[in-house]
């Protein structure tokens, strides 16, 4: 009798987990880059715009809505790379994108008040007929 070696099984992302050590090795540096990301877009990408925009409204609108769209992206871009992370089961990995993602979210959700309560139309009352 003949004893027949099992064949071989194909590894999926998701049968394992990954090692801790590359894990963290790979989660420190992407929160590290996405939160430099956010907040460099922030300084730059917005601020010098309206800076630059020296109070022409048009101007200002054009980079606070371009800031936004930036911001949309920047968020569904690492939503996207947590859920990879999610799969490959690097729980690390999936936390550090997800404290960025609220931050994120929370930077977006500034933005978008901002941009809400500038262009609100004067002297309406909330709540009554005419708005």
């Amino acid at each position: 009798m003949t004893d027949t070696l099992p064949a071989p099984r194909r590894r999926r992302p998701w049968s394992r987990r990954t090692r801790p050590g590359a894990d963290l090795a790979l989660a420190i540096p992407l929160f590290l880059l996405e939160t430099a990301w956010l907040v460099l877009d922030w300084i730059y990408g917005y601020g010098l715009d309206v800076w630059a925009a020296q109070g022409d409204r048009a101007d200002i609108d054009a980079a606070a809505l371009a800031h936004i769209g930036r911001l949309r992206v920047l968020l569904i871009a690492i939503l996207v790379l947590a859920v990879l992370a999610a799969v490959f089961r690097a729980r690390w990995t999936v936390v550090a994108h997800l404290l960025v993602a609220l931050l994120a979210g929370g930077s977006l959700m500034a933005a978008q008040h901002e941009w809400d309560h500038d262009h609100t139309p004067p002297g309406c009352v909330r709540y009554s007929a005419n708005c």
